[in-house]
């Protein structure tokens, strides 16, 4: 008898231990870092087809994770794009629809729910660090948006007495931290700004390392004026501009080497991408469309397409090139998946894109994207296979160079007229077939505006009836 209970015993035991190692370890949640560059162009890594500029810390996240390459951000400006990307709306129902400038009184609402807003009640640290752009009023700043640290400028570097551009005369340019003015941005500052944003987000990594943190990391570079370190001054084969490339592919390799440092890789969702397409009209100081029509401020691909590269090795496919169209007000509910973050109360437009990130699916989570530009104009609605381009005017160098060293260029006020293109097959929209698809277009039509009747179209005199008000100070 008690040789079977010792038997009984050891089995006993044996089951128990089967059952403890087969349990599943809780998964921790998340970090999650968002790498936002501004006005890089959709040509100016090598992994997206640069020859001239080398970026082998920013092609790591290709081969580690995925290569997007119909990435669409919300609008082809600063403000608009970033309150997309942030909401999850697109920016005409928040009430954004072009740049928040120094003398501007509005911003981002605050009762609007930021990544940020969504991920602190869930015990996430948050920071934001470079340029904001949603409002550089106290109320406006990040740290009543959801982030516990901010450090950085409130909008774009050219906005500073040394601006080129002589429609526009501006104050001095503040550097805060946090709600309080620390300095005033010059030249050193502006030299320094991608080493000392990289310092503060590896710092931060290094803070919270043990806790689930998000960072959104948003560089004033290559944006005019442009300015590196003397580290990479003169490094590239394209001027100035490349050795801005090449010290913001510095700063993702630092903040990878500070993840792998403390075991975090695995278990941290980084994304690379551009708010806009590059500014043309700078000629070699702006980037490049690797052959997309057209920049930044118009609805064409070269302003609205940037490449987007995600690592996250507990969800992301390694080496995979998607070209599912996503888009930035995508981001918001796709990181709310992944974290179990609640939605906010509010509407907002993007989807959970867990399929297309994965290549589960290839097809668009939404029926089509909607493309507003200046003022609150619809310009733009586009199917995975078609794109409508409609009436509208912009501005275009009309196929005559930028300016060279920081001088911009003018521009030619363009008159587009109805085009259609089949953008699967067109990307560089060379060949416009509105006359030979009626149909097409004609259901575009209707697509553009069940949505002017939600977002409104100032241009015809549509008032949104789901427009939300901007805050004001």
């Amino acid at each position: 008898m008690r040789k079977v209970i010792i038997i009984l015993y050891c089995l006993f035991l044996i089951q128990c231990k089967i059952e403890t190692t087969s349990s599943p370890t809780p998964q921790a949640p998340p970090n999650i870092i968002l790498i936002l560059t501004d006005d890089q162009g959709y040509g100016d890594l090598s992994s997206f087809g640069a020859t001239d500029i080398h970026t082998p810390n920013i092609d790591r996240l290709a081969k580690e994770g995925s290569r997007y390459t119909r990435f669409y951000v919300p609008q082809s400006q600063c403000t608009p794009s970033r309150a997309g990307i942030l909401t999850g709306c697109y920016p005409n129902r928040v009430g954004i629809d072009w740049v928040f400038l120094p003398h501007s009184e509005t911003g981002l609402h605050t009762d609007e729910a930021t990544i940020a807003d969504i991920l602190k009640p869930i015990g996430y640290s948050t920071a934001y660090l470079g340029k904001w752009h949603l409002g550089h009023h106290q109320k406006f700043l990040p740290t009543n948006q959801g982030f516990d640290y901010y450090y950085g400028i409130p909008y774009s570097n050219d906005m500073w007495p040394n601006n080129p551009r002589k429609d526009y005369t501006f104050p001095p340019l503040p550097l805060i931290e946090n709600e309080v003015t620390i300095d005033t941005v010059d030249a050193v500052i502006q030299k320094n700004m991608t080493k000392v944003l990289t310092e503060k987000a590896t710092e931060f990594i290094t803070l919270h390392k043990e806790d689930p943190f998000f960072l959104m990391l948003s560089h004033p570079m290559p944006h005019v004026p442009l300015y590196v370190s003397d580290k990479f001054k003169g490094k590239s084969k394209r001027g100035l501009y490349g050795d801005v490339m090449l010290e913001l592919d510095w700063s993702t390799g630092a903040i990878l080497e500070t993840l792998k440092k403390f075991n975090l890789e695995d278990n941290t969702m980084i994304m690379y991408m551009s708010d806009n397409g590059p500014w043309l009209a700078y000629g070699n100081h702006g980037g490049s469309t690797g052959g997309l029509y057209e920049g930044k401020e118009t609805s064409y691909e070269g302003g609205i397409r940037s490449p987007l590269l995600i690592k996250y090795p507990n969800l992301v496919p390694a080496g995979k090139t998607i070209d599912t169209p996503i888009n930035g007000i995508d981001i918001l509910p796709t990181i709310a998946a992944i974290t179990e973050a609640p939605l906010p109360n509010k509407k907002i437009d993007g989807k959970n894109i867990i399929p297309q990130l994965t290549e589960e699916s290839n097809t668009m989570a939404h029926d089509a994207y909607f493309f507003y530009m200046n003022k609150n104009q619809l310009e733009s609605v586009m199917t995975k296979k078609w794109k409508l381009i409609l009436p509208h005017s912009y501005n275009s160098l009309d196929g005559r160079p930028g300016g060279n060293d920081g001088a911009l260029a003018p521009y030619k006020k363009i008159t587009a007229r109805t085009q259609l293109f089949n953008i699967e097959k067109d990307k560089y929209e060379k060949h416009n077939v509105a006359q030979a698809n009626p149909d097409i277009v004609r259901n575009l039509s209707m697509k553009a505006d069940s949505i002017r009747n939600i977002l409104g179209d100032k241009i015809l005199g549509i008032e949104g009836s789901q427009v939300r008000p901007l805050g004001k100070i």
